[in-house]
């Protein structure tokens, strides 16, 4: 399955910031693209997994 997560620029706050319409949760920033990626790489599994937990009950 593929996930779309949308990485804009925030120019007045000076970060980067990850979201997802496909992955209800994630919602990330970071100083740097690649670290934010990274963040991305480790928390987007974990929601997934959430997520399919939490719409079970």
């Amino acid at each position: 399955m593929e996930y779309k997560v949308n990485f804009t620029w925030d120019e007045e706050s000076d970060v980067w910031i990850a979201q997802s319409d496909d992955i209800p949760g994630l919602v990330l920033e970071g100083g740097s693209l690649d670290a934010l990626i990274e963040r991305v790489r480790f928390a987007a599994p974990e929601l997934i997994e959430l997520n399919k937990v939490s719409a079970a009950f």
